[in-house]
């Protein structure tokens, strides 16, 4: 294993295979271009020790003891994990290809496979890995920020993204022209928004 620093930020590839041999070949090769990296020889002690708060790539053989690799994936989509996957088997076919692609998989290389190749899937599976975290990240913030409106900021806000004015407002909720400007300057304050536009730009992504 790299001696990298461990970091929530910094990269980490995880090697799933139950050869010794190709654990430590990997390990070499991705430790080389200093990544860290952690070797299991199961899906179960990667399920034990990874760590979703950070960039991740797998290189995750097919076959391994107990749980499959094409099992593993399901589970981690299951679990809506941000890690991204490329397989490498030595037992390799078309059917599991392409199975394992339409899942998610960044590739599948078959062994032996290209170092150069290898190391270029898993900066696309790291860069896809950031990606989505950053998404998920920038999600729950604004989930946090919607928990914070009233009810009643709630019904503004609707009436905001459907385009009304402020006077169409106060008609459709029964309340003053003021009280509508007042809400909508405290759902912009929760929002960290400072325009309208940005406000319907800030809730059109909200789940």
């Amino acid at each position: 294993m790299s001696e990298a620093k461990n970091s929530q930020i910094n990269p980490i590839v995880y090697i799933v295979d139950d050869d010794p041999a190709v654990c430590d070949a990997v390990a070499f090769l991705v430790g080389s271009v200093g990544y860290e990296n952690r070797l299991c020889a199961s899906a179960q002690e990667l399920l034990e020790v990874m760590v979703e708060a950070r960039p991740a790539c797998l290189v995750l053989d097919v076959r391994l003891p107990g749980m499959s690799g094409l099992e593993l994936q399901r589970t981690l989509a299951e679990r809506h994990s941000c890690a991204r996957i490329v397989f490498v088997s030595g037992h390799g076919d078309i059917p599991k290809a392409v199975r394992a692609i339409r899942l998610g998989a960044v590739d599948f290389l078959e062994k032996p496979f290209d170092d150069q190749a290898l190391l270029d899937r898993i900066g696309e599976a790291i860069a896809a890995s950031a990606a989505q975290l950053q998404r998920s990240a920038s999600q729950a913030q604004m989930e946090r920020r919607l928990g914070g409106l009233t009810e009643r900021e709630r019904d503004v806000l609707g009436l905001v993204i459907a385009g009304k004015t402020s006077k169409a407002i106060a008609q459709d909720l029964d309340i003053s022209i003021k009280t509508v400007e007042n809400h909508r300057h405290n759902i912009m304050a929760k929002a960290g928004v400072t325009s309208v536009s940005q406000l319907i730009a800030w809730a059109s992504n909200l789940p």
